[in-house]
């Protein structure tokens, strides 16, 4: 078998809109789609073996163990490396359950798809899965542990931390979008103007002076002695000569720890001796080359956390540890704790691994054990200085047992620190007494402390202190979203787009919006090139200054890695025309609109889709989505529009010569179209299609007709504000249009427009795409050929795997079909193309130049017009 792609997808899909994280393998299965499972000698009994847990698989019969019953009757190897897929997953520690194989339109090749929730792991268990369906089929011995452990390892390097992922869970479950701006723990919720950022526990709110304060111990404690919270006696040393002074000043038992260290990294604790404070300083100094000495304060380790200066949170905290029973050493005691399905590599589990370590062994020789001694029965062996749950700690939820006068310090202390989440380190007896009555400490404070213990505490009531930071970060009234409208289809697309930020920006708004020409914020180009995909959509998202999307949607980014949003305010689709069919497995009609249709469908439920009622494929897909549809259409009397509107529908509609708003039984008429400077006059109809579906989507966000009429009226087509669509340069002699029309559809649209204009030579300049049928490259030339009085062909890009002689072929036989005498010649080049059709101008003469390279065309005859008004044109 042989894996042909890996496509990771992040947001609403062709296969789902619901599970953006999927994992799509294409698959050949080669000799193998001939054998299914069930004659393959011993494949069922060796699955089995290896991967037991499959039984909870269901699968299609429903049951468990449904999923060996297809085995057993027979099922294709694809099918077979999707479980596994989800299995290896489900056993590293990431449960997902949502998978589909489909065969595609290449025999033997298929689509195999399954959920993922760390991508790298996802295409890890891809390739895993691909090698252990293999190693069954031969027979072969697999050792899984590895895979599975390298997995749990891929996912602890790239997984959000248990604090930051907790957050992250919290803002999906209330509806609230994010997006990971860094390889790390930096996030962005919400979108545009209304977005917020956080890394780990600290969020932009989060003073930087304050983290400064909480950094820096010495400083903290200084500050909450003055404030008469109650803290450990200590002073700070920079150098060993500085232990004897601290020794004297504070008298054992002592603590070390650095100055600027955390997770309790370098902390040594209950020294008593000269030389095992010596050795504790060196340990600190490791870490920073200041540390603190303090009074060792018997007691229990409490944390407290308190968010937006309100404590939401307390736990105490045990130390990584062993409890004997007189049999076992404390090796082997350990092991058996690890062995504790509660405990897991890293952060997969509410506890972690206890891993034997400096500290560990400085800890029992203290006690003068090893780890072989073997402990009495019953006897605690602490194997931690710290109680961190990363070193193997554990806790317990006691927020309901903390005294008011507790909490009244706690919550003051995270005002004298300016902290907006912090967490207050104590050790005391308990905290269901006063700290000034039972002698407990403030040990310290800190900045982005960790949520684990109290999300999944080992005993006690699990917090949802990310909600607080929610409640915090989006109080009751506050939107984390901005409007989107997201414009999907074949043609069009780009101009609709353009026109609806139009009309949004003349709204008010600080629009950003996405194009196949580039990326722009309030008109400003802010990236040139072919923007239509997800990143691209994510850009605008992630502006703080955007307060409005308008986003176009091509199918190549949907196949490639879905949306880059959720879902959508309204979804326009345009039409659906042939185009890019033999491509990616979209071969027909109909499945082009399933690649469309991931945008409708992406609407949420009270929103809106805007649809072409011309177009039958549109028509379609609306009976099957699950928003408000309104239709839009050249034709009153188009039956879809009548019926719609007899049910009380919206719609838009080209009456008498105006762009008309329906509702029911009214209408509102918005402007003459010849008046609608896009619309070149009325003479144009995919252009009144393009008006009529921004008109549409404009009336059903809300804007009035007026503001709308407004806008369609300065909206005038050019090279800089509709660049390659239709724009025209005027020449002493004769005119030249470029146009990016590019398929049968869009060449029809320009032959319509041809037919109104009165010239005695049309010239056209033309050339196809590598990468469509070649009927598609023949049809080109017969359109061409219908409306063109002579023909350039150029082809120097856009090749995709076909020779510029191939294509050039092709267009020529389109051409001769229609007209075996039509005038053609060959010029590759496009600047070379252009020149010589302005020599073959003669007044009058109308120039079409259809290219899918609209700026150097574009800069070209712009040139050209310069150097005619500078009496300098001479071709």
């Amino acid at each position: 078998m042989k894996i042909e792609n890996i496509q990771v997808l992040r947001g609403p899909n062709i296969w789902s809109i619901r599970r953006k994280k999927l994992i799509q393998m294409r698959l050949d299965l080669q000799e193998m789609e001939h054998k299914p499972t069930n004659e393959i000698e011993g494949f069922y009994e060796r699955l089995e073996k290896l991967l037991p847990s499959l039984y909870t698989h269901r699968c299609s019969p429903g049951v468990p163990g449904g999923f060996f019953q297809r085995v057993i009757a027979g099922t294709w190897m694809g099918h077979v490396i999707e479980h596994v897929a989800l299995e290896i997953q489900t056993l590293a520690g990431m449960d997902t359950g949502f998978g589909r194989t489909r065969e595609t339109k290449t025999k033997g090749v298929y689509n195999v798809v399954f959920a993922y929730l760390e991508e790298k792991v996802g295409v890890f268990a891809a390739e895993s899965a691909v090698r252990i369906t293999e190693a069954l089929i031969k027979g072969e011995d697999y050792d899984l542990e590895p895979d599975i452990q390298q997995m749990r390892e891929i996912r602890e390097n790239t997984r959000l931390g248990p604090s930051t992922g907790s957050i992250v869970e919290e803002a999906i479950a209330r509806d609230i979008p994010w997006i990971r701006l860094n390889n790390q723990s930096l996030v962005q919720l919400g979108y545009g103007k209304n977005q917020v950022r956080f890394r780990a526990t600290m969020t932009e709110k989060t003073s930087s002076i304050a983290v400064d304060i909480a950094s820096n111990k010495d400083e903290t404690k200084r500050m909450l002695q003055e404030q008469a919270i109650p803290v450990a006696k200590g002073i700070t040393i920079s150098s060993a000569s500085g232990v004897a002074e601290a020794i004297r000043k504070v008298g054992f038992p002592l603590v070390f720890k650095p100055l600027n260290g955390n997770h309790g990294r370098g902390i040594s604790t209950n020294i008593k001796t000269e030389e095992a404070a010596m050795e504790a300083y060196e340990h600190a100094a490791k870490i920073s080359s200041r540390v603190i000495v303090e009074r060792f304060v018997t007691g229990y380790d409490f944390r407290v956390l308190v968010i937006d200066n309100k404590m939401v949170a307390a736990a105490l905290r045990d130390p990584a540890h062993v409890i004997g029973d007189g049999t076992l050493t404390i090796q082997e005691l350990i092991d058996k704790e690890n062995a504790d399905p509660r405990r897991g590599y890293g952060h997969e589990n509410v506890l972690t691994l206890i891993a034997v370590d400096r500290d560990t062994l400085d800890l029992l020789e203290k006690m003068g054990y090893t780890l072989e001694t073997i402990p009495e029965k019953g006897e605690k062996i602490f194997l931690k200085s710290t109680a961190n749950l990363s070193t193997g700690g554990t806790s317990v939820d006691v927020t309901d047992h903390i005294h008011p006068q507790n909490i009244f310090i706690c919550e003051r202390i995270s005002k004298i620190i300016g902290l907006d989440i912090c967490g207050i380190d104590i050790m005391a007896e308990n905290l269901t007494e006063p700290l000034t009555e039972n002698g407990g400490v403030v040990l310290e404070v800190n900045a982005a402390p960790g949520f684990r213990m109290h999300i999944a505490p080992s005993e006690g009531l699990p917090r949802n202190v990310a909600g607080h930071v929610l409640d915090m970060l989006y109080p009751t009234g506050k939107s984390a979203r901005i409007p989107i409208i997201a414009i999907t289809g074949t043609n069009g697309k780009t101009t609709t787009t353009r026109l609806i930020a139009h009309i949004v920006k003349n709204n008010g708004h600080r629009v950003g919006f996405t194009t196949s020409d580039g990326i722009y914020v309030q008109n400003n180009m802010m990236l040139k090139g072919d923007t239509t995909g997800p990143v691209s959509s994510e850009f605008i998202l992630k502006d703080p200054t955007v307060d409005f999307a308008v986003l176009e949607t091509a199918r190549g980014g949907i196949l490639r890695s879905g949306l880059g949003f959720g879902f959508c305010d309204i979804g326009v689709v345009t039409n659906i025309q042939e185009d890019h069919l033999g491509l990616a497995d979209i071969h027909s009609l109909d499945d082009l609109a399933r690649v469309k249709s991931v945008v409708l469908n992406s609407v949420k439920k009270d929103g809106w889709g805007v649809l072409n009622a011309d177009n039958e494929h549109c028509v379609r897909i609306g009976n099957k989505a699950d928003c408000n549809i309104a239709y839009f259409s050249l034709n009153e009397n188009n039956p879809i529009i009548k019926s719609h509107c007899r049910k009380g529908g919206i719609a838009a509609i080209c009456e008498n010569g105006f762009i008309t708003i329906q509702k029911g039984d009214w209408k509102i008429r918005v402007q003459r179209t010849i008046l609608i400077p896009l619309t070149f006059g009325g003479t144009v109809p995919f252009m009144i299609e393009n008006v009529l579906a921004a008109t549409l989507a404009s009336f059903l966000w809300g804007f009035k007709t007026e503001d709308i009429k407004m806008s369609l009226e300065t909206f005038i087509p050019s090279a800089a504000q509709t660049p390659g669509r239709m724009n025209i340069f005027e020449f002493r002699d004769f005119r030249f249009m470029i146009d990016f029309a590019h398929n049968p559809d869009g060449y029809n649209g320009i032959k319509e427009f041809l037919k109104h204009i009165d010239s005695p030579l049309k010239i056209g300049i033309i050339a196809g795409t590598g990468d469509r049928r070649d009927d598609d490259i023949r049809e080109l030339g017969k359109i061409s050929a219908e409306m063109f009085d002579y023909i350039i062909l150029r082809q120097e890009k856009h090749l995709r795997g076909r020779t510029a002689e191939n294509i050039i072929s092709l267009l020529t036989e389109g051409i001769r079909s229609v007209d075996p005498d039509k005038g053609v010649e060959v010029i590759p080049k496009e600047v070379d193309a252009i020149k010589h059709a302005m020599s073959l101008a003669k007044p009058g003469t109308f120039i079409t130049a259809l290219s899918d390279v609209i700026d150097n065309a574009i800069e070209t005859v712009q040139n050209y017009q310069e150097q005619e008004r500078n009496g300098l044109f001479n071709v």
